[in-house]
């Protein structure tokens, strides 16, 4: 029987919202998260609060979290290196992840820097990162295609992916799509080429998606290989960073169902994951 790598992301799914969650509130659902057996848990992130005002908290939460009898490992989010300096400081986090984008004009959007310029910064945050301990995952942003005109392919892709595995020693590369516009064919297309041209680093998928176009998008990256994949329970979330309307996450709760059905390992305590979509209900706006 085949196993797959869950990663919930609340951060993603919280990112975009404009009206204050409360730090109770969150804290209250990240309690809920840890224990239903996500391999990962995409918790927050250290950023500028005047970006993402939603998440100036993430300090204060991992703080106050429980992660008594949890085996979820934590992952924030960082931009630049004071993002990342604050988060190594973070005992309970064990990944940092940064957005790495092959769409020019996305990678000043989200980071207000250039390809080039971000390629220094992520140099350094991988410094700052295997110094403390930790381990970095960068999400190649745009991975599928993007809204702006700018080219893409898998040979850029690959031409990028592998510097960060062969210079940065970088071993998790998600492949992202930012804006939920990839199609099936694309998906498989650039996992295919990926995959098996650096096999020492792990690949997954971040993918946003609709209610109807999900099953066809993860298939695609299961038939090319891909076993690790990016969720958030009710589908919400999207970058505001794009500036498009937001696009949802993958449904983790029915790709979770998804795979039951189909006999492949979760590993997930599915009572507590109904708990956690009964919750999702309270925090997150209809």
């Amino acid at each position: 029987m085949e196993s797959v790598k869950l990663i919930e992301c609340p951060r993603d799914a919280m990112q975009g919202i404009v009206p204050f969650i409360p730090t109770d509130l969150k804290v209250a659902y990240l309690n809920t998260l840890l224990q239903v057996g996500f391999d990962t848990i995409d918790i927050g992130s250290f950023v500028s609060p005047k970006a993402i005002p939603q998440l100036a908290d993430t300090a204060e939460v991992l703080a106050r979290i429980d992660r008594t009898g949890s085996r979820s490992k934590l992952l924030v989010i960082v931009a630049n290196e004071r993002g990342a300096e604050e988060a190594v400081k973070q005992e309970s986090v064990t990944y940092l992840g940064y957005p790495f984008s092959i769409s020019e004009t996305f990678q000043q959007r989200n980071t207000n820097t250039s390809i080039e310029g971000s390629w220094g910064r992520i140099a350094r945050i991988a410094e700052l990162t295997r110094a403390a301990g930790k381990e970095l995952v960068v999400y190649i942003s745009m991975a599928f295609g993007n809204p702006y005109g700018d080219p893409w392919n898998a040979d850029v892709a690959l031409r990028w992916t592998e510097r960060l595995v062969k210079e940065l020693g970088v071993r998790i590369i998600a492949l992202s799509d930012t804006v939920g516009v990839a199609r099936p064919v694309d998906i498989t297309s650039m996992f295919a080429a990926l995959i098996p041209a650096l096999p020492e680093a792990e690949f997954g998928a971040h993918l946003h998606s609709s209610p109807e176009n999900w099953p066809a998008k993860t298939q695609a990256a299961w038939d090319a290989g891909c076993r690790r994949f990016d969720g958030a329970i009710k589908g919400y979330g999207g970058c505001p960073m794009a500036e498009d309307e937001l696009v949802g996450n993958l449904q983790m709760e029915l790709f979770v169902r998804n795979l039951e059905e189909r006999g492949i390992r979760t590993g997930l305590d599915l009572a507590q994951l109904e708990r956690a979509v009964q919750q999702a209900a309270v925090v997150f706006p209809a």
